[in-house]
């Protein structure tokens, strides 16, 4: 495998796919910030290809199954299905912040109306203030009608930001901290009014921008209670670089890997069982009825032999899990040439030189991970270069620097064969990863091979 950036030697046409690609990944990043988005463009664009929504009664090859609007699986059966499937897994939660259950706050001191968060994920909170930030979501009355929320993205919408202390201030509050104490979580409230309603002399600043949300959505204030409301960078994903070589943007981390893993299966030669699968809850461990952790998995596969007509045992069931093979698609670290000194520069990945294998995750000692073994890594890269995909090995730092860990973990445990591929980020968990337009080709090369076979 040549160590050299795979932006060497393409050709016109090759630099027009990944330049088209990218052009339509970026516009995507752009209008698609929360899970319920996320699900929602997926299941239009799978209609576009032919795809079902999953009834009981459905008999097929071609379907799509729903969990709370939060997770979607995609499921093509093109063989015996008792051989197992090709799965891939990715997520579609990003780290943000999240609305408190009743968020508004009064501060009759500054005369601002303010709402509260509570963090999602593993976060700087310094890299959160400061910023335009957007509110995106459901507000769900008891009558069961569900209002969107989309505020702050469109060209004449406010945004909404967490106030910064002026350093004139700053040194004792915050110059005597560590960076990343600057911020606590309490702190994290943004600014969302300060105008008054002149007929409440009590409550005047509470009173206006309840009239507000009323007039303009509808809402009450304990509607607030019943809805999925996130704080997300508000603006577009724009290229990087004057090369035009990178996209910068909110939610690459993991949203990235189910872009690509999801146009891989559609653009696939559909020869083999193939399963991708779109979860929630990754940033906070995996759990809930949508994370990994859940039996979505397990309902997807049932349901996929129940659409294909064939009669089973739990037996066979189990065997079917065992064949099956499994891509964790999640982001990797590629070195930011600012701080290289947190890698170890031969196990290192890097911007530009293909999609990331990684062996394994987790943290000193090889915690929480689920480590592929040296045979399905083999059969990998094989396939890769078969189809001659610019592909590198990687890991997540040095050994004791920090790490992390992939939704690996949980579909080993059915007896899969799980192996974590997936593009490289720069300033990766920030509201501003920055992806490589040749990686991210890469890796919707890479899954599109493996389903494929």
């Amino acid at each position: 495998m040549e160590n050299k950036s795979g932006w060497y030697g393409l050709d016109e046409n090759k630099i027009k796919a990944i330049s088209d690609f990218a052009e339509k990944y970026r516009k995507f990043l752009s209008e698609v910030k929360t899970e319920r988005e996320a699900v929602e463009f997926f299941e239009n664009n799978a209609k576009f290809y032919g795809f079902e929504e999953y009834v009981p009664s459905y008999k097929g090859k071609r379907f799509y199954i729903k969990k709370n609007n939060k997770a979607i699986a995609f499921v093509n059966i093109s063989g015996k299905v008792e051989e197992g499937f090709r799965i891939i897994a990715a997520h579609i939660d990003s780290p943000r912040l999240d609305l408190k259950p009743y968020p508004l706050v009064e501060d009759k001191d500054t005369e601002t109306i303010l709402f509260k968060t509570h963090y999602y994920g593993g976060i700087k909170k310094y890299q959160w203030v400061s910023r335009p930030l957007a509110l995106r979501g459901v507000v769900v009355k008891k009558d069961g009608t569900a209002i969107k929320i989309n505020i702050g993205d469109s060209e004449n919408d406010p945004v909404f930001t967490i106030p910064d202390l002026l350093p004139h201030l700053a040194r004792k509050v915050q110059g005597e901290k560590k960076l990343l104490e600057g911020f606590e979580g309490e702190d994290m409230q943004i600014i969302i009014s300060h105008m008054p309603d002149k007929n409440d002399e009590k409550n005047p600043l509470k009173t206006f921008i309840l009239n507000l949300l009323k007039e303009k959505y509808n809402i009450d204030e304990n509607d607030l209670y019943s809805s999925d409301i996130e704080v997300v960078p508000a603006g577009q994903a724009k290229d990087v670089g004057m090369d035009k070589s990178m996209i910068g943007g909110y939610g690459q981390d993991d949203r990235i890997c189910a872009f690509t893993s999801f146009f891989g299966m559609m653009d696939s030669n559909k020869k083999t069982n193939e399963i991708v699968i779109l979860l929630d809850r990754e940033e906070v461990g995996s759990d809930g009825n949508t994370g990994a952790q859940s039996n979505f998995i397990e309902y997807v596969v049932t349901k996929a032999l129940d659409a294909s007509g064939i009669n089973y045992t739990y037996s066979l069931y189990l065997d079917i899990l065992h064949r099956s093979k499994v891509i964790s698609a999640d982001v990797n670290a590629v070195v930011n040439p600012l701080f290289k000194g947190v890698h170890d520069m031969l196990n290192a990945a890097k911007a530009g030189h293909g999609v990331i294998v990684t062996k394994y995750t987790g943290s000193g000692g090889k915690y929480s991970t689920s480590e592929a073994r040296a045979e399905l890594v083999a059969e990998i890269i094989s396939v890769f270069d078969k189809h001659s995909i610019k592909y590198q090995f990687g890991l997540l730092g040095k050994v004791d620097e920090g790490g992390g860990g992939t939704v690996a973990k949980y579909f080993a445990k059915y007896g899969m064969e799980v192996i974590d591929i997936g593009p490289g980020l720069m300033s990766m968990h920030s509201p501003f990863e920055i992806v490589s337009k040749f990686d991210l080709y890469s890796a919707y090369e890479a899954y599109r091979a493996f389903l494929e076979g």
